[in-house]
C-alpha cells in the first residue's frame, strides 16, 4: 500500500501576518455614489418615455430625479477622492482600455443631457417666457433623448469598474454585476416615478421598476450561486443581511407595483421600497467585496483551482 501523507496540507492564512489584498480604503461614500448614479440613470430613461407618451408629471419628476441623483452622485464621488482636481485630471486622456477612464467620459457625455433636461424643468414659470427660458425649454427634448440613450451606460460602468479591481468578489462576478447594477438603477428610477406621479400617469415606471426588479434579483440569485467559494463572501455576514433586506424590498415593492397599481398609497410605499432595496444591493455587494479582501481563501483557493484546471488540459 502506498504511504499515505500524515501532515495535513497547510491552510494559508495571511502574509507574514499581513493579508494577501489590502481592503479597499474607500468609505460609504462610494456605495451611495453607485446607488445615486444608478438612480440618475434609471430616472432618466423613465424621462424620456414619459416626455414621448405626455406624462407631463412623471416627466417632470424623472427628469428633476435624474438631474438632483447625478449631483449627489459626482459630490460623493468628488468627496471621496478628497480633492475636485482629481477628477479634473481624469480628463486629461482617454483610455479605452481603462474602465475608470471609460467611465468619466461616459458621465461627462451624460451630464450635460440629463442636466439641461433636468434644469428645464425647475425653471420657475415667470422666467419660461423668456429667450433662455424658451430656449431651455425648447432644447429639453433633444438633451432628455441624449441622456436616456448614454443612460445604460451610466447604470452598469460602475459595475466593470468594481469587476476590474483585484477585490475577489467583485472580480469573480464580472458577468453578473452588470446586470445587478443596471436592474437595480432601473427599479428605483421606476421607484422614484412612482412615488413622485399619480397613478394615472405612473404606469412606465411601474413597469419599469417590475422589469429591473426582476433582472436585478435574478442576476443576484446567480451570484449566490455561480461562484464557487467567493459566493460566501455575498452570502454571509453583513453583506449577507443587507442583501438580503435589499432582496425583501425589491421584491416587496415589484409586488406592490403589479398588486397596487390603482392605490396611490400602495404606489408610494412599493416605490419607496423599491429605492431602499437598490441602495441596499448597493452597500451589500460594497461590503462583500470588502470582507473578501480580509480573508485569504477568496484568493488562494480559486488561484489553486485555476492552476489545476490549467495543469490538467
Amino acid at each position: 500500500m502506498a504511504e499515505q501523507v500524515a501532515v495535513p496540507r497547510a491552510e494559508f492564512r495571511s502574509y507574514y501576518g499581513r493579508p494577501v489584498l489590502k481592503p479597499p480604503v474607500w468609505e460609504w461614500k462610494i456605495p451611495a455614489y453607485l446607488f445615486t448614479g444608478g438612480l440618475s440613470a434609471g430616472s432618466a430613461m423613465l424621462g424620456a418615455g414619459a416626455d414621448l407618451t405626455g406624462r407631463p408629471v412623471l416627466r417632470k419628476a424623472s427628469r428633476a430625479g435624474a438631474l438632483g441623483a447625478l449631483v449627489a452622485s459626482m459630490y460623493l464621488l468628488v468627496a471621496d477622492l478628497g480633492r475636485p482636481e482629481r477628477f479634473l485630471h481624469m480628463l486629461r486622456v482617454a483610455k479605452p482600455s481603462s474602465p475608470m477612464s471609460v467611465g468619466t467620459w461616459i458621465l461627462v457625455a451624460y451630464g450635460p443631457g440629463a442636466g439641461l433636461a433636468g434644469m428645464a424643468e425647475l425653471v420657475p414659470k415667470r422666467w419660461q417666457r423668456t429667450l433662455p427660458g424658451r430656449l431651455v425649454r425648447w432644447a429639453a427634448r433633444p438633451a432628455g433623448w441624449s441622456a436616456a440613450a448614454i443612460a445604460p451606460g451610466v447604470a452598469s460602468y460602475t459595475a466593470v469598474l468594481l469587476s476590474q479591481t483585484a477585490v475577489p468578489a467583485w472580480h469573480e462576478a464580472h458577468r453578473q454585476l452588470p446586470f445587478v447594477f443596471t436592474g437595480s438603477a432601473a427599479a428605483s428610477g421606476g421607484g422614484l416615478g412612482m412615488v413622485c406621479a399619480p397613478v394615472s400617469e405612473a404606469g412606465p415606471a411601474r413597469r419599469l421598476a417590475v422589469l429591473g426588479a426582476a433582472a436585478e434579483l435574478v442576476a443576484s440569485k446567480v451570484i449566490d450561486q455561480r461562484l464557487g467559494l467567493v459566493s460566501q463572501a455575498y452570502t454571509t455576514g453583513k453583506a449577507h443581511r443587507l442583501r438580503k433586506w435589499s432582496e425583501y424590498l425589491t421584491l416587496g415593492g415589484a409586488v406592490g407595483a403589479v398588486a397596487g397599481r390603482r392605490s396611490r398609497a400602495v404606489q408610494v410605499v412599493s416605490g419607496l421600497a423599491l429605492l431602499a432595496g437598490s441602495a441596499l444591493q448597493r452597500f451589500g455587494v460594497f461590503e462583500a467585496g470588502v470582507e473578501s479582501t480580509k480573508d485569504p481563501k477568496y484568493v488562494v483557493v480559486p488561484q489553486r483551482a485555476r492552476v489545476s484546471r490549467a495543469i490538467g488540459r
